[in-house]
């Protein structure tokens, strides 16, 4: 197994490696990386009902879709991610609970009692530290997942989306866990990085064939190329996944009002905005537009209604 450790902490271009090389026949790979501040849905969610879009969009979160399932997590230089990319037999690709033993093992090298949990989580005590997701393509599969080491949980809670139920759609909908840091249980390890670099040192002392190794030239720029292509892709991101609708109450010059629209391919088909005639006739003008704040911002300046006071995320 190839022992790998991203030097980028660009979320776009480790979730693109992921994919490139569970695409690239023959070796199997352990992944390690630390990413910037950002959202991460999985392959079946809709990222507004998962992302609070008002926070994200003014604190320049980045959402990115995956290509594995499961719920949404987020990232930051305090979470670290690890990943497998391994050739197995066709029926048997999706476990879980193997692929996490390997990691439960690391963490009780250092004194942590970790255990599965649940569909897909590691936890100690009753708090979630790690959450996983796995993607199978022909006879290998990827299975990768988050440790949260010193990661801002009060910014984390702040960019997952509360009011869910204002989204309707058959979508996968995330699970929602308390969750905890591992640092205040690890006293003697400085930071992510020197977590990092204890997982890896463990990984090639223990696991039979494990080899420190690193990206060539050429596959940073075929994984950069698909970084730009899809992950950073509004049809990726946001046009990907199921039709959904928004029903949603909020107010409007001190009177109640309604947004109820419904998005297809990250495109509004249909959008009702009541509560006075002038938002009535905005909402009439929504049909054909991208359901993305910049976008819907654009079509409702047009008609100045903004001048009233009105909050576009009130749409989201």
């Amino acid at each position: 197994m190839q022992c790998i450790t991203l030097p980028s902490s660009d979320p776009y271009f480790n979730l693109a490696a992921d994919e490139f090389l569970l695409r690239k026949p023959g070796d199997e790979y352990f992944l390690l990386s630390i990413n910037d501040r950002s959202v991460i849905t999985g392959k079946h969610q809709i990222p507004h009902r998962e992302a609070d879009t008002r926070f994200v969009t003014e604190h320049e979160i980045p959402v990115i879709r995956r290509i594995s399932g499961g719920g949404t997590v987020f990232h930051d230089p305090g979470n670290l991610n690890f990943t497998f990319i391994l050739n197995s037999a066709e029926g048997k690709q999706i476990d879980f609970r193997k692929y996490t033993l390997p990691v439960i093992s690391f963490l009780a090298s250092l004194g942590i009692d970790a255990r599965f949990e649940g569909k897909n989580d590691l936890k100690v005590g009753s708090l979630k530290i790690s959450g996983n997701a796995e993607h199978v393509y022909r006879n290998r599969v990827l299975h990768h997942g988050t440790l949260l080491f010193s990661a801002d949980l009060d910014f984390l809670s702040k960019c997952i989306r509360k009011d869910t139920a204002v989204y309707e759609t058959r979508a996968v909908s995330s699970n929602p866990s308390p969750v905890t840091n591992l640092s205040g249980m690890l006293a003697t390890v400085r930071d992510t990085m020197h977590f990092r670099d204890l997982m890896l040192e463990w990984f090639l002392s223990y696991q039979p064939g494990s080899c420190k190794s690193s990206l060539s030239d050429d596959e940073t720029r075929q994984i950069g190329e698909l970084a730009e292509t899809r992950y950073k892709s509004w049809e990726w991101t946001y046009a990907y996944g199921p039709p959904y609708r928004l029903r949603k109450v909020f107010k409007y010059g001190g009177k109640e009002a309604l947004c109820d629209l419904t998005v297809q391919d990250g495109i509004i088909n249909q959008c009702l905005l009541t509560g006075n005639t002038e938002l009535e006739n905005a909402g009439s003008l929504l049909k054909g537009c991208r359901h993305m704040v910049n976008s819907v911002r654009e079509v409702l300046g047009k008609e100045n209604i903004f001048s009233s006071g009105f909050d576009v995320f009130n749409l989201f």
